[in-house]
């Protein structure tokens, strides 16, 4: 099997060792937080009462080796050799693989629709991951509080609201600024929990015994389905694993791999040996076998590193659920937001203030509303292995289609991955029906997939409304041809849906004003399936006759629609326009629900208060505010 060239390499900027070193640093405080901190809760969750697996040392061992291979298998088999090939020009994510996916629809075989909703559901599913990933990690790490000083329990839930709040409030820092701020702090923290797991490894060398598979066989065989379920517990030591995917535009596919093997997987698994090893030497310290490793006044040092770590850990995911907006707006399954670039260097480095708000809300009220780590772990797994069994199943697709892998290797690694995925998923599956908490990010996914696909209709449907009520462009030039209006002084830029016929807003302003701008450009704006669309391609100019010219322009889902920017382009193919002193003119069309049922009514209802409430186009695509004329018109849908 033979695998694809890199798409992002030849795009992506040329570093040097030192910004290399800079980025996986950086990948260090950014991405690798959430996993990083999974030793807070993972095994304490294996071992608690719930699930009737005392401390012995077939059980320690086979947990170990669960670990191991859970580790071995998903984090660095499926996604570091295989999944961070799937970039789209750079971009990671599952957006970016939903966009490979749809890319293949430019071919004659087009991909099944059930594919493409379920990618636009997996991208729900890491937003519920981005809405519980801050609650459980900053909760798995103040709990520490309550092993040395129980009358605290009563603040837990306050501080970790005090601090998820103050992490939302930095996130307009941007990525690049946090990442480098995070990222000596957790060189500490992986430093601290690597040494800490050690000392303990030294009391119980045979532990180490668990990498041999086979201790995890004998477990499953011991346990049956009590074995089974409790890989729903086993499944928080891969939890950021998407994350990792999801930053990839982030700091690129080197910085992130080097830094996983150079310090995130030995770190991890010192740990997890560690604590494997105490609880050997000492069963009661199965209660909380994190912090049983930092004895005596060690405690409070680390309870205070992990309490930072687990800030940081919150990081990974909320920048993923930034890049995946980002990519819904531009592909135009989302409605318009701000979005805030924060780095001149990495262009995948974004904030979006709207999105940052919403998901500080959702954390604060979550975190009320469960109350400790333990509740929400059935609500982490469901979310975190519904998007692993995804993105296994598009990547397997985007392997076949544009990579061109032998079909049969193709199918041995999907069975190999499902396997995996859907065993852990299966194990969560069944706190669905109780009150873990599993069903929350269903219920997000299903929210974000309705809005996502209501969005997409709703466009399509105002596309062909708009349609039907366009003219010709050939019947209108041949009128103006023939009739003569008055022009009058300067450039008209009309901005159309779509590249045929004429728009809507030039109609009506030619129906009541009975003048036309000396020159007149039609401007249309397409959004590529490519992250970035190269310079050469990005605009094309046609002179159409009477002093009217049609610019089309294609941008990339990871570039902004600026349109001075774009006209100044046009320019230089010889469009003599002054962006700064043209007039645009924009449709602002009042949406009608009681059209012919292209959608049901809930829907189109829901699109007008989308619709209503998106950003304003003229901040969208960067127009002087003083230079838009904007014309209403009713739409039915």
């Amino acid at each position: 099997m033979s695998g694809p060239q890199q798409a992002g390499s030849a795009h992506a900027p040329a570093r040097s060792s030192k910004e290399r070193s800079a980025l996986a640093l950086g990948a260090l405080g950014v991405v690798y937080g959430d996993i990083g901190t999974s030793p807070l809760y993972a095994l304490r969750e294996c071992v608690s009462p719930a699930h009737g697996v005392a401390p012995t040392p077939e059980n320690v061992l086979g947990l170990l080796s669960l670990v191991f291979w859970a580790l071995a298998l998903v984090v660095v088999l499926k996604y570091l050799v295989f999944v961070l090939r799937a970039d789209n020009q750079g971009e990671g994510g599952i957006l970016a693989l939903f966009a490979l996916v749809e890319r293949s629809a430019d071919s004659p075989r087009r991909p099944p629709r059930a594919l493409l909703l379920l990618g636009l559901f997996g991208a729900g599913l890491l937003v519920g991951d981005g809405v519980i990933t801050p609650v459980v990690s900053v909760f798995g790490a103040i709990e520490g509080i309550e092993t040395r000083l129980p009358a605290m329990q009563p603040l837990i839930v306050p501080l970790t609201i005090a601090i998820l709040m103050a992490l939302f409030v930095v996130q307009r820092k941007g990525t690049a600024k946090i990442g480098r701020a995070f990222g000596p702090v957790m060189i500490l923290w992986f430093l601290a929990i690597g040494v800490a797991g050690l000392r303990a490894i030294f009391l119980e060398p045979g532990v180490l015994a668990a990498v041999n598979p086979l201790w995890a066989v004998r477990f499953m065989q011991h346990f049956g389905h009590a074995g089974f379920v409790l890989l729903g517990s086993v499944v928080l030591v891969i939890t950021g694993t998407e994350a990792l995917y999801a930053d990839l535009g982030h700091f690129g596919r080197e910085p992130i791999r080097a830094a996983w093997f150079a310090v995130v997987l030995p770190a991890l698994l010192l740990n997890y040996f560690g604590q494997g090893a105490i609880m050997l030497h000492d069963p009661s310290a199965a209660a909380s076998p994190f912090y049983a490793l930092t004895p005596g006044w060690t405690l409070y040092p680390m309870l205070a590193l992990a309490t930072a770590a687990a800030v940081i850990a919150s990081q990974a995911l909320i920048s993923g659920v930034f890049s995946m907006t980002r990519q819904a707006v531009q592909l135009g399954y989302w409605p318009r937001t701000r979005i805030v670039h924060t780095s001149a260097r990495e262009v995948g480095q974004i904030y979006v203030p709207e999105v940052n708000w919403a998901l500080m809300v959702a954390c604060v009220v979550i975190a009320l509303s469960f109350g400790g780590s333990s509740a929400l772990a059935a609500a982490y797994g469901i979310s975190v292995t519904g998007t692993m069994i995804i993105t296994s199943i598009l990547f397997a697709y985007v392997a076949h289609t544009r990579f061109r892998w032998n079909p049969l290797a193709i199918l041995a690694l999907l069975a190999l991955f499902l396997t995996i995925d859907v065993a852990f998923f299966a194990a969560n599956a069944e706190k669905l029906l109780t009150n873990g908490g599993g069903w929350f990010p269903l219920a997000v996914g299903a929210v974000v997939f309705t809005v996502m696909t209501t969005w997409r209709a709703g466009r399509d449907a105002l596309a062909g409304s708009r349609e039907m009520r366009s003219l010709s462009l050939d019947l209108f030039l041949a009128d103006v041809g023939a009739t003569r209006p008055i022009r009058v002084p300067g450039t008209a830029v009309v901005m159309s849906g779509t590249p045929d016929g004429v728009p809507v807003v030039l109609l009506h302003h030619f129906k009541h004003n009975r003048t036309l701008h000396d020159r007149v450009v039609l401007l249309t704006i397409a959004t590529d399936r490519r992250p970035r669309v190269p310079l050469s391609e990005r605009v094309k100019l046609e002179e159409l006759g009477h002093n009217f010219f049609r610019v089309s322009a294609r941008v990339g889902f990871m570039q902004d629609a600026n349109v001075p920017a774009l006209l100044a382009e046009a320019h230089t193919l010889g469009l003599e326009i002054d962006a700064d002193q043209a007039s645009y003119f924009l449709g602002r069309e009042s949406l009608l629900t009681t059209g012919p049922a292209k959608l049901a009514r809930w829907r189109k209802a829901l699109f007008a208060f989308l619709s209503r409430n998106s950003r304003p186009a003229t901040q969208f695509f960067g127009l002087p505010p003083n230079r838009v004329v904007e014309m209403g018109a009713q739409v039915e849908l």
